[in-house]
């Protein structure tokens, strides 16, 4: 990688991977996905000398906007989301918070859309709207640091559940597909759990 480094935190009930992705010449960084423990990442942080400058949710499942609410208070940094996962980030039902504990819901000051490229840490960042594990999942890419932050779309020879609210197995295999495979295969992959992986690997031993 050139400027960038990525440090993952696994937070939560299911180990949800938050990305702290900070510009090595400038401090500024970039919160992939806040699951949980707002106070472990925000220790992460300051120990790195860091400035968060916003944050980036792939979807609203609970366990990735767990830590929302506390960051953007803390920092008064804006919340970045794809249009077509509103409803779900702020429907305690359909994020499954109350399915899996105490439900809560939050919002985003900015939604993105499709083929966006905005402009955070020093890097450009692509917008990928990825549908299947929700209607509005976005996989986040960093052409010139060759990076990918998957969400729960793309894991290492696995993808996301497609059984919850607004989820399907057509649309994720057409999404991984079209917007993904497409990537040159050297694309580092930063999945929502489990272990990182990448575009070539997964093409060649993905059973989906």
């Amino acid at each position: 990688m050139k400027n960038l480094q990525i440090d993952n935190l696994v937070l939560g009930m299911v180990a949800t991977n938050c990305y702290l992705v900070w510009n090595k010449n400038t401090r500024e960084a970039l919160v992939v996905d806040p699951a949980a423990l707002p106070d472990r990442i925000i220790s992460a942080m300051e120990s790195r000398d860091v400035k968060p400058v916003a944050i980036l949710l792939t979807h609203g499942h609970f366990d990735h906007i767990g830590a929302v609410d506390a960051l953007r208070e803390k920092y008064r940094i804006p919340v970045l989301l794809l249009d077509k996962e509103q409803e779900i980030m702020e429907n305690q039902d359909k994020n499954l918070s109350s399915v899996f504990g105490r439900g809560f819901s939050t919002k985003a000051d900015h939604f993105l859309h499709d083929g966006d490229v905005v402009s955070y840490a020093g890097v450009e960042i692509k917008v990928l709207h990825t549908p299947g594990h929700t209607i509005g999942g976005a996989c986040y890419y960093i052409p010139e640091e060759q990076v990918l932050f998957s969400g729960d779309t793309l894991f290492l020879c696995s993808v996301g559940r497609t059984d919850f609210p607004t989820g399907s197995m057509g649309q994720l295999h057409d999404s991984i597909h079209r917007k993904l495979f497409v990537l040159p295969d050297e694309t580092e992959v930063f999945p929502g759990h489990n272990e990182p992986t990448s575009i070539g690997y997964e093409k060649q031993h993905n059973p989906y």
